[in-house]
């Protein structure tokens, strides 16, 4: 809109969001001229420069300009074109926002040599990153640096969604990377291993969880700077997390040619925000926008489904690996027996094994330390602590109660945050308090709940964030504890995080959940699965228990 003296002012109008392909089809009750000179536009019957500036009007970060026409239809079709180019080796279903990300990124380390996904959590950067992965193949060996936790999760993605790439975990030693390899490794890794990776021209490297190099002075950080990529990617959900050098860091990593100079960003950002300046303000943002793409759901809601499914696989920690073997070797050698006994010792075996995915203390009884001694656990961390800064209210489910009040007391002991446990040891009363106070503007913005006392008739629509702890064999079960927040009155997509432990039974559960089998659609409880599981012989059962460790 004009603005006194010239140029414009920026101000927010109700809008749709229409997804290319469904645009000529798209009933409006009012369709402007824009939108059918888009229609025309996109079927090639119109110039784009003839587009009116209504259909075009979107302001830089500066408030200084809008996009041009030209550049607003080229965007446009070039995520189309991304997306019907992938539509045969990525194995996924792209939104348009996530083919324009994919886009995005291929012209902005096209121009720039690097580019910052500062997508919300839940809005797919991974698979985001897999496309431009896929589409970067014939160039050379590529290489992702992760949370160690995570590792398994990638490789697991990657021959999901991309089977023509051959993912390897890299834990260190030989380190064979040819055109078509993505090399997974972590941070750890990185900081003990980083010669060995700088001694490969990569083709591309991309940092998933990159605020882990947020210091640049530290050993990991500046092996990270040192590997040499022909294109360097961060992903982050939060760019900035306690201050402005951090995000300097950042840009010093990817784009290190135009960030050269902590001191020059310092003066000319830093110091004047700090004073209050809202000019440095805008100076940073209108920098920052060829470099930095960060999308919330609330921008892309139209594109999303009412639920946002985000499956995280998560490794063992050298704890739980060898807890986890000693504790089937010890079963293992005792014998299942036969009849009742039978029963009764798998379902200890199974529920043992289930716990340490969750945290080892549960069966050594070690609890003084909670951290850096389950991969689950950090990561779920790592989740409250991003929804915490974003004020983003979590539930958390899971199937036992000692789970439950590790999780409550690591939240009061990490974040200060008190958090209720809803569990079927509660009385009528207790319940109804937690779910009055929770849904309260001001409630408690971490609700822990048992997957059997809380998985029904419950409404927490306050909640656009779940989260599956451990993992239960009916999937039926998981999406009815999912619909407590998924809800009539919930007004946003709700992101749903499973947290699978891989190379366990873990594993198998959630491979029982895609293929849908039998097994999976038992329903009642653990001693049911546990009677299905003591019909099988030996060999099969150990074969569903053991760690896989190829995996």
């Amino acid at each position: 809109m004009p603005a006194a003296g010239g140029g414009f002012t920026v101000a927010p109008v109700a809008c749709v969001l229409a997804e290319p392909d469904r645009l000529a089809a798209w009933e409006f009750e009012r369709p402007g001229a824009s939108v059918d000179a888009w229609r025309r536009a996109l079927a090639g019957e119109l110039e784009p420069a003839r587009l009116p500036t209504a259909g075009h009007a979107v302001p830089n970060a500066a408030g200084s300009a809008i996009v041009s026409a030209e550049r607003a239809v080229r965007a446009c079709t070039e995520a189309q074109a991304v997306a019907a180019e992938l539509r045969l080796g990525l194995k996924a279903e792209l939104r348009p926002y996530q083919a324009r990300g994919i886009a995005w990124l291929r012209e902005t380390t096209a121009a720039h040599g690097g580019a910052i996904l500062a997508d919300e959590m839940g809005l797919g950067k991974t698979v985001q990153a897999i496309g431009y992965l896929l589409g970067r193949a014939p160039l050379g060996p590529q290489l992702v640096i992760c949370p160690t936790s995570l590792i398994g999760n990638w490789v697991h993605e990657i021959e999901r969604f991309a089977p023509e790439l051959r993912p390897i975990a890299w834990r260190g030693g030989d380190l064979a990377a040819e055109a078509g390899t993505i090399v997974v490794t972590g941070y750890p890794t990185l900081r003990g291993h980083g010669e060995a990776l700088a001694e490969t021209e990569w083709a591309t490297v991309v940092f998933d969880e990159a605020q882990m190099l947020k210091n640049p002075r530290t050993q990991v950080a500046r092996a990270a700077r040192a590997i040499p990529a022909a294109a360097r990617v961060a992903l982050t959900g939060t760019p900035v997390e306690n201050h402005l050098d951090e995000l300097w860091a950042l840009l010093n990593l990817v784009v290190p040619r135009s960030f050269a100079h902590k001191t020059q960003f310092r003066r000319r950002f830093v110091r004047p925000i700090h004073e209050g300046s809202y000019q440095a303000v805008v100076r940073l943002r209108d920098t920052l926008e060829p470099i930095v793409l960060g999308r919330k759901k609330i921008q892309v809601a139209a594109a999303l489904p009412p639920k946002i499914h985000c499956d995280l696989i998560c490794d063992l920690t050298d704890e739980q690996q060898r807890r986890y073997d000693e504790l089937l070797a010890r079963a293992e050698e005792a014998g299942f027996g036969a009849g009742a006994q039978r029963h009764s010792r798998v379902l200890a075996a199974l529920t043992g094994l289930k716990q340490i995915c969750n945290h080892p203390g549960l069966i050594d009884g070690e609890l003084d330390e909670l951290p850096g001694r389950s991969g689950k656990f950090d990561v779920c961390f790592d989740i409250l602590a991003n929804n915490l800064e974003s004020d983003s209210p979590t539930l958390i489910f899971t199937q036992y109660r000692r789970t439950g009040e590790l999780l409550v007391r690591h939240c009061a002991e990490r974040f200060g945050v008190r958090a209720p446990f809803f569990h079927g040891g509660l009385d009528a009363a207790e319940r109804g308090e937690i779910v009055t106070r929770f849904q309260s503007p001001d409630g408690p913005t971490i609700l822990v709940l048992s997957l059997r006392a809380a998985g029904t008739g419950l409404t927490l629509t306050r909640a656009a964030d779940v989260i599956h702890f451990d993992r239960w064999w009916n999937p039926a079960v998981e999406a009815q504890a999912s619909d407590r927040a998924h809800r009539i009155g919930q007004t946003r997509p709700v992101t749903i995080t499973t947290l699978t432990t891989g190379t366990t039974v873990e594993e198998h559960i959630a491979a029982m959940h895609e293929r849908k089998s039998a097994l999976a659609d038992l329903e009642g409880a653990e001693a049911n699965i546990a009677a299905a599981l003591a019909r099988l012989n030996d060999d099969q059962l150990l074969g569903v228990l053991r760690r896989k460790r190829g995996n």
